[in-house]
């Protein structure tokens, strides 16, 4: 009878208890380059201009989800993160470059499911511009209440942009440096394993153009003794002024005292290749072990010759008092 009891209870309770919400459907939405009829397969917005000159162009931005959104559209500026991503600034901080040049209103648009709107807009280049590349974003967000892991409610801004690149008129100057080298190494005991060499150099791009390219680094010991290398790495786009940091590692170098990381890059821009930068960093690598037996046949050497001495002093002393 009680068994009987408590397998009723059991199903009241399974009955009762409520089914697990469903997850909260992702919104998804595209944003790319379009015309008044529709995209033409641009990847990104990009422009040449001259100072004071007008652009006319259609952003498009579907609904890829299955209800409709309410989207706030705007641009800003871009800069490059040191990690190399393509950054755009928050919606809190205002547009000083290209992002105030682009006039986009309404600022929001309600879109249908499936649908997509072609939004034109106008960017006017200033007249009193700087030459060069100048980079921003169009971006169309949606903000959503979340609850954290604290149970806290935040408010998540989603943000899908697409990129502007206008190249105004005048001086091109490209310019790249490497701007510092750090250089760390894992000494090994054993000098015949090799240890990590960890590099990390900084990027700068200080021209008016943005640039990519290639970089490598190579571990070199006193009288240019090579002691490997790290083969060339993709260098993402730097926007003018930004600086990133990169962290390379070669294994197997062996610690022969002063040892020093070599690094070049070679950037690009779309006016092609650049001149090659440079810099280097050193870290002392002692090799204990060769060392320490040094030191040892060293001490042995001495302390047989003290014995010696000893031992010709106690035998010279005899003598004399025979």
């Amino acid at each position: 009878m009680k068994r009987f009891l408590i397998l009723c209870v059991l199903a009241l309770l399974a009955v009762f208890v409520p089914a697990p919400a469903h997850a909260a459907e992702e919104l998804r939405w595209a944003v790319q380059p379009s015309t008044e009829n529709g995209p033409n397969g641009r990847g990104a917005f990009e422009y040449k201009a001259a100072p004071g000159h007008q652009i006319l162009d259609y952003v498009g931005i579907s609904n890829l989800s299955s209800q409709d959104l309410t989207l706030s559209v705007y641009a800003t500026d871009a800069f490059t993160a040191t990690d190399g991503a393509y950054g755009l600034l928050p919606a809190s901080q205002k547009a000083k470059d290209l992002g105030s040049w682009t006039d986009l209103t309404p600022k929001q648009y309600t879109i249908a499911v499936g649908k997509r709107v072609d939004i034109p807009f106008r960017l006017t280049v200033p007249a009193n511009v700087t030459p060069g590349d100048h980079a921003g974003g169009i971006i169309a967000s949606v903000s959503q209440v979340q609850t954290g892991a604290d149970g806290k409610k935040v408010n998540v801004d989603k943000r899908v942009a697409a990129r502007v690149y206008v190249r105004v008129e005048g001086p091109v100057r490209p310019y790249t440096e490497v701007t510092s080298v750090k250089v760390e190494y894992d000494n090994p005991w054993n000098p015949f394993a090799g240890g990590d060499m960890t590099v990390t150099y900084w990027l700068r791009n200080s021209g008016n153009v943005r640039v990519s390219g290639a970089a490598n680094v190579r571990a070199r010991a006193p009288l240019g003794v090579g002691l490997g290398e790290t083969g060339d790495a993709a260098i993402p786009e730097m926007l003018p002024g930004s600086e990133i940091a990169v962290t390379r590692k070669i294994s197997g170098v062996a610690p022969l005292g002063r040892l020093t990381a070599l690094v070049t890059f070679n950037p690009k821009s779309a006016d092609g290749r650049l001149a090659v930068a440079t810099g280097s960093g050193s870290v002392w690598a002692p090799p204990w072990l060769p060392l320490g037996g040094l030191v040892l046949a060293v001490g042995l050497v001495l302390a047989v010759r003290v014995v010696r001495r000893r031992r010709r002093a106690l035998v010279t002393r005899a003598a004399a008092l025979a």
